[in-house]
């Protein structure tokens, strides 16, 4: 289901009506519509807590744009402009989808999005508290946004457990399907600490000496992610099979289209950036 949700939300990192909704608001610049718009719902923060959140993110990038960015715009500002951006964004994917088909896939998604489980789950827990949709499109966004939150929290829950820093975990996805000359500057690491943390690697057993991933570690980022799926099934479990397969139906052709945007190199994963043909859903 990750596979179908997360590219509807997704359309707020790439679409160009997401990143004109920011501008219009003051947030000019990538960074600051990005920072701006996932740590609104937690409202006027400084960079502490979104370093503890976002986790793969340098303190120094996040303190470039904390709490500086709620000088152009006020949390429920950038809550409005973010929201604003990513209905006009999917309804330029879905206009030729029946009003019945988002209706029905909205309300499967909100009550999917209803079973979030929000202790331990800062960024799931304060996106689910947020005021529902008005019309189908936000509805369907914010749900989607509540449960790619949610998961998102689980997986640095689990990563967590692995005894990676932020930066070591970053640099060991480059060494195994990930491009560091796109993430390291997308992420704000310096070459003196990407390089201490690629010989902290080769230390712990998750490099080799030549840079490549062990198969130890292979088998314990493995564990990583099924914890992380396990985490993310509760709301799953409680819509039921048979409604959560309806929902995959309906989300199909939505999930699709928001795919066409996606950077091949951006840092999300689907398995069609993978050089998958098909993204199975569970």
């Amino acid at each position: 289901m990750w596979t179908h949700f997360e590219p509807v939300h997704a359309v707020t990192y790439f679409h160009p009506r997401a990143r004109a909704a920011y501008e219009a608001v003051g947030l000019r610049g990538y960074w600051r519509g990005y920072f701006a718009g996932r740590a609104a719902p937690l409202g006027a923060v400084p960079a502490a807590p979104v370093v503890a959140a976002f986790f793969s993110f340098a303190p120094d990038m996040v303190a470039r744009a904390l709490p500086s960015v709620w000088r152009l715009a006020t949390p429920a500002e950038t809550l409005r402009a973010r929201l604003t951006g990513a209905v006009q964004a999917l309804a330029e994917f879905t206009y030729e989808l029946p009003e019945a088909h988002l209706v029905e896939a909205a309300e499967l998604l909100e009550e999917a999005a209803g079973r979030v489980e929000p202790a331990g789950r800062v960024l799931g827990a304060v996106n689910a508290a947020l005021p529902r949709g008005e019309y189908p499109l936000a509805r369907l966004w914010q749900a989607a946004t509540t449960l790619r939150e949610h998961r998102g929290d689980g997986h640095v829950a689990a990563l967590l457990g692995t005894g990676l820093d932020p930066v070591e975990v970053v640099a060991w996805r480059c060494r195994v399907d990930q491009s560091r000359q796109f993430h390291q500057p997308a992420r704000g690491w310096t070459d003196e600490e990407w390089t201490a943390a690629e010989e902290r690697l080769v230390g712990k057993g998750w490099l080799t000496a030549d840079h490549r991933p062990t198969e130890q570690a292979t088998a314990t980022f493995r564990a990583v992610e099924e914890a992380t799926d396990r985490a993310a099934a509760g709301p799953w479990r409680a819509l039921g099979a048979e409604r959560t397969h309806r929902l995959r139906e309906l989300l199909e052709p939505i999930a699709t289209r928001c795919r066409t945007i996606i950077p091949a190199q951006a840092p999300i994963g689907l398995p069609a950036q993978r050089g998958a043909a098909t993204a199975p859903a569970r």
